[in-house]
């Protein structure tokens, strides 16, 4: 477990994690579907339940957001590329909980852990071109806009977005 403050931490995920992810899906589903393609798909909590199996059985490195033991988002390594000392960090939160910097101090958090204890050298996020909120992240905490993925994610109904990419170096990275 990752304390942030008195009430907000992150939490690995574990098979306890389902229907708390599950919900927080079902309540918020018209406004993550926006962003997140998973959301259509995951349809009953058996899909949750196959994504934090596949997350346990990969043992990746992800977490559930909870302030006050309320579950409000989760976070993450994508992508670990353990040759290339590289990952991607991913992460999603309810709306009601935007605009605390929650994300911002949870992404922070990772990148000390990545940086130090995977011994990472490059961290990357990826963000819609057009959600100014998830790309606020990476700006706040130093990362360079590396380029546009042309068309990188398939949206819900069928439209792709292009995705910005930042990257944090460890050399480049301030505690």
């Amino acid at each position: 477990m990752i304390k942030i403050t008195e009430t907000l931490v992150l939490r690995p995920t574990t098979l306890e994690s389902t229907s708390d992810i599950y919900e927080a899906i079902t309540r918020e589903r018209d406004y993550l579907r926006t962003w997140l393609p998973f959301v259509d798909w995951t349809q009953d909590e058996s899909n949750t339940l196959e994504y934090v199996q596949g997350v346990i059985d990969n043992e990746e490195v992800q977490y559930s957001i909870y302030d006050s033991d309320r579950f409000i988002g989760r976070i993450g390594f994508n992508h670990m590329d353990a040759l290339n000392h590289k990952a991607e960090i991913g992460y999603w939160i309810i709306e009601e909980a935007q605009g605390k910097g929650i994300v911002t101090r949870s992404v922070k958090e990772l990148l000390i852990l990545g940086f130090t204890d995977f011994n990472l050298n490059k961290i990357v996020i990826k963000a819609g071109v057009e959600n100014a909120k998830s790309r606020s992240i990476p700006e706040k905490l130093g990362f360079i806009l590396e380029g546009i993925e042309r068309d990188g994610e398939l949206l819900v109904d069928n439209k792709y977005t292009d995705l910005a990419v930042y990257g944090l170096l460890k050399k480049e990275f301030k505690v």
